[in-house]
């Protein structure tokens, strides 16, 4: 499995009404590495130390659920990967570089697409998306 590209969002840009489009934040929110805190996620994004999010507080997709020109920055997710069938990892522990090294993570629940998925990608997007990409915690 290879790591494609990783995701820190420090802000909430896709809240509200989808038609209204995403507030405004930095055009790029893609990094290199991230520091991932084992029960608070991953250290600058908007989850991080939030209790509901602590248990699954990353998000992790493979990149053949996406259009070609589909990235991180339309979906929301933290990890994109290629290799790996990440659906079927639901209740397994994975390991994924994520900059400085392994990280073990546990794969805990289906991440749900939202509305945003539609404007972002395009329509029919968030209905495609079902069951594509987990929910997951450091172990």
């Amino acid at each position: 499995m290879t790591r494609l590209q990783l995701l820190v969002s420090p802000a909430h840009r896709l809240a509200g009404r989808p038609s209204e489009g995403p507030s405004p934040g930095p055009s790029d929110e893609r990094v290199t590495r991230v520091e991932v805190r084992r029960g608070l996620g991953l250290v600058g994004d908007r989850y991080y130390a939030r209790p509901a999010h602590r248990n699954a507080a990353v998000t992790i997709m493979a990149s053949q659920s996406l259009p070609a020109d589909a990235d991180l920055r339309h979906t929301r997710r933290n990890i994109l990967l290629r290799g790996v069938d990440i659906d079927s990892c639901v209740g397994a522990t994975i390991s994924l570089d994520c900059g400085a090294g392994p990280v073990e993570f546990a794969v805990k629940r289906p991440a749900r697409p939202c509305a945003w998925m539609d404007v972002t990608i395009g329509p029919g997007t968030q209905r495609a998306l079902r069951g594509r990409g987990v929910c997951g915690a450091r172990r």
